[in-house]
């Protein structure tokens, strides 16, 4: 398979994946030239067979068990889950309704998640302006900053006038009076007076006076209750807050096996051009590939019986870990058959490639983030692309209003949207405010080189992960009654081991 496919179908093969070894650790890259890559391995082995009559869930499981449960690789992931199917066989139709039926369920859960998306944004600008009207509440009842309490007086008169006054009096209002009945003096008056008695003191003829007194005791009325009834609003659209939150984060977990399911369903093994997949045959391509990986643990390795590491190693302190990689490569091309329970079983012919290799802690942090652009992921990656712009500024109002300003959120606590990529969790403030040390971050090129030392425990790491893949294919082959070889002699003699540079007689 090409290792650039085009949009949704651009997936990490057995193919690319040795590429990408080869791209991080230019030791297993034949080619002198950077650019070309020509990946090579520390042991390989390809094993060929073809049965129509054998089924090929037992190969697969057979190796995955004898690796983890007689080899002890406990470490296992897999890099690849592909298949395609032949558009005119029964698998393929039926493969395909079960992909639609998930998608079609998806997307009903993602137009209420959509929904709830905006009900929230709503719900967060209307708690932002109940907070805004509060504060000035709270600034007129301040008694001890006068000045404060003198301008969260003015804000209230002026929405009283603006949204009680004039919509319910009219002509009768006071800005209509002042501007156009000759009232010139009301408007000001009505801004300068605290309560009734200041009216009293003020010089204002007994005209003015009988009209700003009724409205002076009106409006205190209308302050108090105002700001009960706000206060009870605010509540009220907080819990209703609280409450949507809480069913975005039900919904997002429905909606992700769905969408992850369908994702999964797609079809996208092979190519169109494939000679293997005829359009009115019954066949079909399945490709997995299996990484296992061991950390070499310098203390038992050095008191190994055979072809143990140099005595001088249990005094070295490492710099960074290296690690035995085994992948297994799966190639099934087979011909599905439908059992009378309804479940197909395949026959057909597989391809296994056997590879080890010898890695550091370093070339594995980057083979994994690789790895992770080529991973499932397209279709959660719909939610995220689509409100990652405004969710991710909501994040911080969410934790401001679910959780108060007095509660302290624990450090571990999920955010409601960390399952769209972002939020996560709740920061330290006071971490936040130190001085961050910048990270160097490794990329392919980027690694430092093997020291010395190093170079010994990745030639050492390469032997251990040799072995157990002969083995593995070996008596693989045994169990099926192919013809076998004698094991290569992979042990170095423990005789003056540390005289010169340590290397294994395989290599």
């Amino acid at each position: 398979m090409a290792d650039k496919e085009e949009g949704a179908e651009k997936k990490i093969t057995k193919q690319s994946v040795d590429k990408l070894i080869a791209k991080i650790c230019p030791r297993y890259n034949l080619s002198k030239d950077p650019d070309k890559v020509k990946p090579t391995a520390a042991w390989e082995h390809l094993l060929l067979y073809d049965s129509t009559s054998d089924q090929l869930e037992p190969i697969y499981f057979w190796l995955l068990d004898f690796m983890r449960e007689t080899q002890g690789w406990k470490e296992i992931v897999k890099l690849e889950d592909n298949f395609a199917a032949s558009p005119g066989g029964g698998y393929f139709s039926e493969v395909g309704a079960k992909a639609t039926k998930m998608q079609e369920e998806g997307m009903k859960i993602m137009g209420t998640i959509n929904t709830l998306i905006r009900t929230i944004i709503n719900l967060i600008y209307d708690l932002k302006d109940f907070e805004i009207r509060l504060a000035q509440y709270e600034q007129a009842g301040n008694a001890k900053d006068k000045r404060m309490a003198e301008s969260g007086l003015l804000a209230l008169k002026n929405i009283w006038l603006d949204k009680v006054d004039m919509p319910q009096r009219g002509r009768g209002s006071i800005h209509q009076m002042t501007y156009e009945l000759g009232y010139t003096t009301l408007r000001d008056a009505f801004m300068i007076a605290t309560d009734l008695a200041a009216v009293d003191k003020m010089d204002l003829n007994d005209r003015v006076k009988r009209v700003l007194k009724p409205r002076i005791a009106e409006f205190f009325v209308w302050k108090e209750r105002s700001e009960k009834e706000l206060r009870k609003r605010f509540e009220i659209e907080r819990a209703y807050l609280k409450s949507e939150v809480s069913a975005l984060k039900l919904y997002t977990r429905w909606a992700k096996p769905y969408l992850k399911n369908a994702e999964e369903l797609t079809m996208r093994a092979g190519s169109a051009r494939s000679p293997d997949l005829v359009n009115a045959f019954n066949t079909m391509l399945l490709e997995v590939t299996l990484m296992g990986r061991k950390k070499v643990n310098i203390d038992t390795a050095s008191n190994e019986r055979f072809n143990p590491l140099p005595q001088a190693f249990k005094s070295y302190k490492e710099r960074r870990s290296y690690y035995s990689i085994l992948v297994v490569s799966f190639g099934f091309r087979g011909i599905p058959y439908r059992t009378p329970q309804g479940h197909y079983i395949f026959g057909g012919r597989v391809e296994v490639h056997f590879r080890s290799y010898g890695l550091n802690s370093d070339e594995i942090k980057v083979l994994d983030q690789e790895l992770e652009k080529s991973d499932l992921g397209l279709a959660l990656n719909l939610v995220e692309d689509t409100t990652e712009s405004s969710l991710k500024e909501l994040q911080e109002d969410l934790d401001h209003f679910i959780k108060g300003d007095e509660e302290k959120i624990p450090k571990t606590e999920e955010s409601p949207l960390s399952f769209f990529g972002f939020g996560g969790k709740k920061s330290d403030k006071k971490a936040d405010k130190a001085p961050k040390k910048p990270k160097k971050s490794l990329g392919i090129g980027t690694i430092p080189k093997d020291n010395f030392e190093e170079s010994i425990l990745r030639r050492y790491a390469e032997m251990k992960a040799a072995k157990p893949t002969f083995k593995l294919y070996h008596i693989f082959k045994k169990s099926k009654g192919m013809a076998t070889f004698d094991e290569p002699e992979f042990d170095v003699p423990t005789d003056d081991v540390t005289k010169t540079v340590y290397e294994p007689v395989w290599r």
